[in-house]
C-alpha cells in the first residue's frame, strides 16, 4: 500500500513529489549518471527527463541525458553506453530500442562496475541490476479491455506496433492479443511494423485502413505511433467508426480524445520512472540491492472522453515536461 501511495504521488505536482522525498537518505558525493533514453523528441521522454532531473537535484547527482534522434538507432545507444564508460560515470539509467542488440553494450558497463536501471523498455542483460517501469503485458490487456468496450456486434482489428526488437512493445501485443482472444465478435486481426514516428504511422495507418476498409479497431503501442494512427483515423473522417486505442500522452491526442477520433489512451508515468531510475542507481551505489527478476511497476491508467476531466486523469494527461 506505501508503494502504491508513493506511486500515486508521482503523478501529481512537482511540489508533492518533493515534499514526498522529504527525509530520504541523500547521496553526498557527487555521482555521475547518464540517463540515455530511445530518443528525445517525445512528451513521454520529456516528461522522463523531467523527472530525472527532480531527482538529480534531490540526490545531488552529475545528470547527462542523451539519446539518439529516432527509437530505431540501437547502434547509436551502444556507443552512447560506451560514451558513458569512457567519461567515468558511476551509473546508467537505460531503456533499450533493443532486447537483444543492446545487450552486449549494457554487460560491458556493468562490468566495467557502472550500476545500471532499467525504465521502460528492458533489456536481455544480467547486468541490470533494477527494472522500472509499466508491467507491459497487463498495459497491453488495459488497451484490448479499452478496444472491446462497444455494443459493435463484429470487430476487425488493426495493430500498429514498432520496432519488432522492442520488448516492451511486443510485450503489449501480446497482452492485446489476449484479452481479444476470448470474444467471438473479433473476426480478424491485421498487424504492421512501423518506425516509431508519427508522420510514418499515420502514412502506414492510411494504407491499412484503405487495403482493409473492415477495420473498425485501431492500436498503437508507443506515443508518436498513438499520434500517427489517430491522425490517419482523423484524416480519413473515420472518427465514430473506427475505435482508436492509443498509448501515452500528447497534446494531439488528447486533442483527438475529446474530439472523439482516439476513444482511449493508455497513460503510463515516464515522470515516476525517471525519477526513480534516478533514486535506483543512487540507492545501488549505496549499496542498495533490488529483485532485478521484479519489475517496479510504475503504473498506469486508461483515460477516455467521459473520464478525462477527473482531477486524477487531468495530471496523468499532462505531464511535466
Amino acid at each position: 500500500m506505501k508503494n502504491a501511495k508513493r506511486l500515486a504521488a508521482l503523478f501529481l505536482t512537482a511540489a508533492v513529489l518533493l515534499t514526498a522525498g522529504c527525509g530520504r537518505k541523500t547521496v553526498t558525493s557527487q555521482n555521475s549518471v547518464w540517463f540515455i533514453a530511445k530518443s528525445t523528441n517525445t512528451e513521454f521522454w520529456k516528461s522522463a527527463f523531467a523527472g530525472a532531473n527532480a531527482a538529480k537535484s534531490e540526490y545531488n547527482v552529475d545528470l547527462t541525458i542523451c539519446g539518439p534522434e529516432t527509437e530505431e538507432d540501437y547502434e547509436e545507444q551502444n556507443r552512447l553506453i560506451d560514451e558513458a564508460v569512457a567519461a567515468g560515470a558511476d551509473a546508467i539509467v537505460y531503456s533499450a530500442i533493443s532486447y537483444t542488440k543492446n545487450a552486449e553494450a549494457i554487460t560491458r558497463a556493468a562490468k566495467q562496475g557502472l550500476k545500471i536501471a532499467v525504465i521502460d523498455s528492458d533489456v536481455d542483460s544480467d547486468g541490470v541490476g533494477v527494472r522500472i517501469g509499466t508491467d507491459n503485458v497487463e498495459a497491453g490487456r488495459m488497451a484490448g479491455r479499452a478496444a472491446l468496450q462497444t455494443d459493435w456486434d463484429s470487430l476487425t482489428v488493426g495493430i500498429v506496433n514498432f520496432d519488432l526488437g522492442s520488448r516492451n512493445g511486443q510485450e503489449r501485443e501480446s497482452g492485446f492479443r489476449e484479452a481479444l482472444a476470448g470474444d467471438p465478435r473479433v473476426k480478424d486481426i491485421y498487424t504492421i511494423n512501423v518506425n516509431a514516428d508519427a508522420t510514418t504511422a499515420q502514412v502506414r495507418t492510411v494504407q491499412l485502413l484503405v487495403e482493409h476498409p473492415e477495420i473498425n479497431v485501431i492500436v498503437g503501442f508507443n506515443e508518436p505511433i498513438a499520434v500517427g494512427a489517430a491522425m490517419a483515423v482523423h484524416s480519413l473522417g473515420l472518427a465514430g467508426r473506427v475505435r482508436m486505442v492509443g498509448f501515452d500522452t500528447n497534446v494531439k491526442c488528447i486533442d483527438l480524445l475529446q474530439s472523439g477520433a482516439v476513444s482511449a489512451l493508455i497513460v503510463q508515468n515516464p515522470y515516476a520512472m525517471g525519477y526513480l531510475g534516478v533514486e535506483a542507481v543512487c540507492n545501488l551505489l549505496d549499496g542498495q540491492t533490488y529483485r532485478t527478476a521484479e519489475l517496479l511497476d510504475t503504473a498506469t491508467r486508461t483515460v477516455t472522453k467521459e473520464t478525462m476531466f477527473t482531477i486524477e486523469n487531468q495530471k496523468a494527461l499532462f505531464s511535466f515536461g
